[in-house]
């Protein structure tokens, strides 16, 4: 089984950054698409960002794009996600999602199989 557990969420200001991570237990780490996701009080579960195995193809939501960074070392089995300039609007618990069963960094929630329990990202005004 695979077990994902998320670090690194806080508060901060807007216009600040915090980076999370994401450790996951599984030996074939390395063979898996990796996905971030985001549910803020009240709305549904979004996706954020995802990366391949290799690292080399990596998507991002339209408004997340230019401010977040997916990025992955599969030595270490843990994926990452820088988020610069954050906004109040980022506000939201953050999901670690693994695809290990067929890596192909997709955009939905029902394309991961393994999901942390989450990181809260708080964004002052």
């Amino acid at each position: 089984q695979v077990q994902l557990v998320e670090s690194g969420g806080g508060l901060v200001q807007a216009g600040g950054s915090l980076r999370l991570a994401c450790a996951a237990s599984a030996r074939t780490f390395s063979s898996y698409a990796m996905g971030w996701f985001r549910q803020a009080p009240g709305k549904e579960r979004e996706f954020v960002a995802a990366i391949r195995w290799s690292g080399g193809n990596t998507y991002y939501a339209d408004s997340v794009k230019g401010r977040f960074t997916i990025s992955r070392d599969n030595a270490k089995n843990t994926v990452y996600l820088q988020m610069n300039r954050l906004k109040p609007e980022d506000t939201a618990v953050y999901y670690c999602a693994a695809d290990s069963l067929l890596g192909r960094a997709g955009t939905t929630r029902l394309e991961y199989d393994y999901w942390g329990q989450g990181t809260q990202v708080t964004v002052s005004s």
